[in-house]
């Protein structure tokens, strides 16, 4: 999208001040690129560590498998979240604050000796995947962020402010015509005056 202007001092002033907050700001919002690239990596690395951890708390549980089928799949559930919320560069991120469960009640007499066992597991591993899913979630509200910031840079580097510089050029190029014309009239107006009075 062109700038529009006119060529007069007002456009030219409001083209400068436009040109100023935009050459004022790049650097900031470069910064804000740049921690926002850190942080992403920093939030996939821990989704990944988070992905490990479940793999090797699975692949544990795997020699006890047939176990698994006598246990009641709605032993154990997530009753509430308490979620915080961190910025990281002027982005609201979640942050796991609590979880608290609840239990089914069950008779601990006709369950398994290993069912307490089972519920301390099956909390361990459903903490580990709501870590998961926040990690994840933080991840991509950041990267988000990090993808709309590169593309206000962009805007601004590759486009608006060489735009507005353009512009500036044009209308100061007008302007210093306008005024070489105006001296170089007068100039010639006074010779015509001074000829007419010399005639005199």
């Amino acid at each position: 999208m062109a700038i529009k202007f006119q060529y007069n001092k007002t456009s030219l002033q409001s083209l400068e001040k436009q040109l100023k907050i935009r050459v004022n700001a790049l650097p900031t919002l470069k910064n804000k690129e740049a921690a926002l690239r850190v942080e992403v990596k920093i939030a996939r690395k821990k989704t990944e560590e988070v992905d490990e951890l479940i793999k090797t708390k699975l692949s544990r549980l795997e020699d006890s498998a047939k176990l698994w089928s006598e246990y009641d799949q709605g032993l154990v559930k997530i009753q509430d979240l308490i979620l915080d919320v961190k910025k990281i560069a002027g982005v609201k991120t979640p942050v796991l604050k609590d979880i608290s469960f609840v239990l089914s009640e069950f008779s601990m007499f006709n369950a398994p000796l290993w069912f307490m066992d089972g519920i301390s597991i099956v909390k361990d591993l459903k903490e580990i995947v709501v870590k998961r899913e926040i990690f994840a979630r933080k991840m991509a509200l950041l990267d988000y962020a990090r993808k709309k910031t590169t593309q206000k840079v962009n805007l601004y580097e590759k486009v608006q402010i060489p735009e507005y510089q353009s512009a500036i050029r044009k209308i100061k190029g007008f302007l210093e015509d306008e005024e070489n014309l105006s001296k170089a009239s007068q100039k010639i107006v006074k010779n015509r005056q001074l000829k007419m009075e010399e005639a005199f």
